[in-house]
């Protein structure tokens, strides 16, 4: 058996390093396009130096302007991938010695109010009409920079990698957009200073999309094929700057803050305290390329607030990070593994105890070698000590869009022997047209005393194109692999993961159909059965973002401990013992385009020794652009047999967010949740009175569900100030 599983391996390695070499072939035919390998280098957009000054109004009655060169004919990307967008869309950019400028035109003569839910920066995608643009300025066609805006006048801006892009990154970019009965016009400036970009810099790549929601219309100049995101650095074309951009020059950034509060935990006993601190971000740029961060006594208490899970699962539970210091570049430390078996998950730090001090350095050196080192240091608590976390890892671009990534990460307590370390080696595969992607790893942990079996190791290959997407993973977990500064789920296992997906694409009411079908089998090393999870569904997309899907799953589960599937019994099913059921589900998504929207999920059937019944419903109603109520509802209905009790449990989320403008916003959250026997309050108020500066007021409030009865509260206040 265990020469089946190395032979697997090596096949899907092979498979994907051939993939890879035929896609480099493509391009060595084509001698005349030596250095630009971006799919759509036909699609070329040259942009012209300022003459004179641009003011930012939604007017585009500057000189500039008048001469700059322009994007058209925006090519559909949804429903279909073929034909023009139905409304007009413009683009144009220019640059001057500081600043990137970007201006679109939507022209849109559809009566009735654009689609815009709020001012909130980094809105939701798929809520509101808006602009995006995408640059990647090292033509790696793997990490780019993305903007944009919707007819409010909300912020987009993020980064981009491979299909996933991170909004959690902020930057100092102004935008203006200007409403009129037939067109929407949107100005954009982004700093240099906020970007990364090669020595001397001339060529970038670049995208503009729309979504339109009124029409049910995704359009991009440059164009996508339908199922990948119109972001997608794979399908960007050329932007060519009339003269070199600005040299890099040492940019240098001071963010302190200060803080002032009350909090009182009355379930301890404790009496009121009041809080008082500062402290200080450092950002140092030695290049356009390389960025060196610092940080004195951060402070994340106005971070926003977690979305509370129903947990019925065996294993951990997963939370974003949403710390700004941990989030540019990201991709460097996050993507190693695979979304169940990462090796450096940064949340990990500060969360137990609070964090003293750190530096960061991430950048690019060179057109194809990336680096990152963090180094992070947390206080000593009464049950802690002192806590060093060092990570390095290292990126080394292959071919058009692959890379080889190593990771090591070192855990150390002060004062003791005891630490835990995790080197990582991954390779990760894209074809240049995004069609084939893959990775393959192996991990290996260390700790005092080293014992065997401290791996975990996977190959996956994933094959995308118009109308079907096949994915297969494989993945093993030793025994003795610990990553105390990551995420694994389980351990002890060998996994297999086949998946199909087929869309038929009529492009009618129905805009697409199809089945789909996931398989998850998990082994022992020794290949004995554990689990497994088969799911097999049809889904229906309809016009205007409507959807339904439906299905049904067959599950075995052999317990390897002892587990209380509610969380909350004094009970448990045995190690051991093994069930086998099948669960139905279906659920409802309506149309994002209109004021009152949501979604429904039903899933009812057996569950371990006995049966479940759940409804999750999200109800979200705008009165755009400045007010947003949601309804997060969780019903779980366990009826487990003897000795169990019959177990109901709710968790409401009723959520207000109020936009007075895209500085200013007032947002308050309550979480009702049975399982935890706990009612949060959260009211958390933000004005962004400068570029990346901030003054936050959060109230948080904790109350034992069952009795009313305060659990712990607190009060902050912060201000912040970015000194460039």
């Amino acid at each position: 058996m265990k020469s089946l599983k190395n032979g697997t391996a090596a096949l899907l390695l092979c498979l994907m390093f051939f993939v890879q070499a035929g896609a480099q072939n493509v391009q060595k035919v084509l001698p005349d396009t030596i250095g630009i390998n971006t799919q759509n280098k036909n699609y070329v957009y040259v942009a012209k130096k300022m003459k004179g000054e641009i003011t930012l109004d939604g007017v585009l009655d500057e000189e500039d302007w008048q001469n700059a060169n322009v994007a058209t004919n925006f090519r559909l990307v949804t429903p279909v991938d073929s034909g023009y967008a139905s409304q007009q869309s413009v683009a144009m950019v220019t640059y001057d010695d500081k600043a990137l400028y970007i201006a679109t035109i939507f022209y849109d003569t559809i009566p009735g109010k654009r689609v815009a839910e709020s001012f909130r920066r980094d809105f939701r995608f798929n809520y509101n009409d808006n602009l995006l643009t995408v640059f990647d300025t090292f033509r790696d066609q793997t990490n780019a920079y993305t903007f944009g805006s919707s007819p409010s006048g909300a912020i987009w801006d993020g980064v981009v990698t491979g299909s996933q892009t991170n909004l959690n990154w902020d930057s100092k970019i102004e935008v203006e957009v200007e409403n009129y009965p037939d067109k929407w016009i949107t100005e954009i400036r982004v700093p240099f200073k906020s970007l990364r970009y090669p020595k001397d810099s001339k060529v970038w790549y670049v995208n503009f999309g729309r979504l339109d929601l009124r029409t049910n219309e995704k359009s991009a100049w440059a164009p996508v094929p339908r199922q990948f995101p119109h972001a997608s650095p794979a399908y960007t074309g050329v932007l060519i700057f009339d003269e070199p951009l600005p040299e890099p020059r040492l940019n240098f950034s001071l963010i302190p803050y200060v803080l002032g509060g009350y909090h009182r935990d009355f379930e301890a006993g404790e009496e009121a305290g009041y809080r008082r601190s500062f402290g200080v971000d450092a950002k140092i740029g030695f290049s356009t390329s390389t960025n060196l961060d610092l940080t004195y006594n951060p402070d994340f208490a106005q971070v926003e607030v977690d979305q509370q899970q129903m947990n019925v699962d065996r294993f951990e539970l997963f939370f974003p990070e949403k710390r700004q210091f941990f989030l540019e570049n990201q991709d460097l430390f996050s993507e190693y593994g695979d979304y169940d078996i990462t090796p450096f998950f940064s949340r990990r730090i500060g969360l137990d105890a609070p964090v003293l001090g750190g530096a960061r350095f991430t950048g690019k050196i060179g057109n194809d070698f990336r680096l990152g080192f963090m180094h992070m240091i947390t206080d000593q608590t009464s049950i802690m000590p002192v806590r060093n976390y060092t990570v390095m890892s290292m990126q080394q671009k292959l071919f058009s869009r692959s890379n080889i990534s190593f990771m090591f990460v070192n855990k150390e307590y002060s004062g003791s022997d005891q630490f835990n370390r995790v080197a990582a080696l991954d390779y990760n595969m894209a074809s240049s047209d995004n069609v084939w992607t893959g990775k393959f790893f192996y991990h290996r942990s260390f700790r005092p005393g080293n014992p065997d079996k401290q791996y975990a190791q996977g190959v996956s290959v994933d094959y995308n194109k118009r109308n079907l997407n096949l994915e297969l993973r494989q993945t093993a977990v030793g025994e003795n692999f610990l990553a105390e500064t990551g995420y694994v789920r389980r351990s002890n296992y060998v996994s297999f993961n086949p998946e199909v997906k087929y869309s038929f694409i009529p492009n009618k009411l129905v805009v697409t159909h199809g089945p789909f079908a996931e398989l998850e089998t998990y082994y022992t090393p020794g290949f004995e059965k554990l689990d497994h999870s088969f799911e097999l569904g049809y889904f229906v997309n309809f016009d205007g973002n409507s959807s339904f899907t439906t299905g049904v799953t067959d599950l075995h589960i052999r317990l390897m401990e002892d587990f209380d599937p509610t969380h909350v019994s004094d009970v448990f099913l045995p190690a051991g013992s093994e069930y086998r059921y099948k669960q139905w589900f279906g659920e409802i998504e309506t149309s994002p385009r209109r004021p009152l929207n949501g979604s429904l999920l039903y899933a009812k059937g057996g569950f371990y020794s006995g049966k479940v019944d759940m409804v999750e419903a999200n109800i979200i109603y705008r009165y755009q652009p400045f007010i947003n109520l949601s309804l997060n509802t969780v019903y779980t209905n366990l009826r487990l047999p003897e000795p169990f009790k019959h177990h109901q449990f709710w968790l409401i989320g009723p959520k207000l967010d109020v936009t007075f403008s895209p500085k200013v916003y007032l947002t308050t959250f309550v979480q009702y949740n049975e399982q935890l026997n706990n009612t949060n309050v959260n009211i958390r108020f933000q004005w962004r009175y400068k570029p990346v500066s901030d003054l936050f007021i959060v109230y948080t409030d904790n109350y034992f569900a069952n009795t009313r009865e305060v659990r712990n509260r607190a009060l902050v206040v912060k201000l912040s100030y970015w000194f460039n």
